[in-house]
């Protein structure tokens, strides 16, 4: 199927409509892209540093870029300038360069704190009390060129649904859990970011606010 078939047959899909869309447009070709903006898609994910500043110096200026790939803390600096969202984030120290990145740029710097939620030791994220030292930490409330805006996390891959259901559950808990304490003046919770091609429908049913998705938009990744 077409790209446009694609979407449509995604979105007639969707559990809640109001769920964001992130296009995961990693090594799929400008073309593509171009398609899918020319039907209204805004949001795009790269999990390469240098692809992403490739295509973002090729494509229109009003794409929203989300980082989603794990981030090392020397390629912040090159991604600062135009991203909009850096999904990953899973230590202090990264927190911090991308704060001191975004001061150079003048701006502010929206971030997911990456929760383990998975039972995959090749997965990324923080685990609760890492999270709570995190968030009760001095050094978080100086970085004023962040916001924490929500959560990320990513389920086991596995064809148990019920599994993969229970690490959706299990975020959509922490995120809770965390909206019940006093937070930094830096973190403003709104977005829970879980769910990919294969789980969407089981993230959105556990309250996703956004899912990433690549094969079902754009066919099988185009490796060269």
């Amino acid at each position: 199927m077409s790209i446009k078939e694609n979407l449509l047959s995604l979105k007639n899909t969707f559990v809640n409509p109001h769920c964001l869309l992130v296009a995961v447009s990693k090594t799929h070709s400008i073309d593509a892209i171009k398609q899918a903006y020319d039907l209204g898609v805004r949001d795009f994910g790269e999990n390469k540093v240098q692809e992403v500043e490739e295509k973002q110096a090729q494509l229109p200026k009003d794409i929203r870029w989300h980082f989603i790939g794990h981030l090392q803390t020397n390629k912040v600096k090159s991604i600062a300038p135009f991203i909009y969202l850096i999904h990953g984030v899973d230590s202090l120290k990264l927190l911090t360069e991308i704060n001191k990145q975004a001061i150079k740029c003048g701006k502010v710097i929206n971030c997911l704190l990456q929760i383990y939620i998975a039972k995959e030791e090749s997965k990324f994220g923080l685990d609760i009390n890492e999270l709570d030292e995190l968030v009760q930490s001095e050094a978080i409330k100086s970085l004023t060129n962040v916001k924490i805006v929500g959560l990320m996390g990513m389920a086991t891959f596995t064809d148990n649904e019920n599994m993969v259901r229970e690490e959706f559950k299990n975020l959509k808990s922490i995120f809770e859990r965390l909206k019940t304490k006093e937070l930094p003046a830096n973190f403003d919770l709104k977005e829970i970011s879980m769910g990919m091609s294969g789980d969407y429908i089981l993230a959105q049913e556990e309250g996703s606010t956004m899912i990433r998705i690549g094969t079902a938009i754009f066919g099988e990744r185009e490796y060269k």
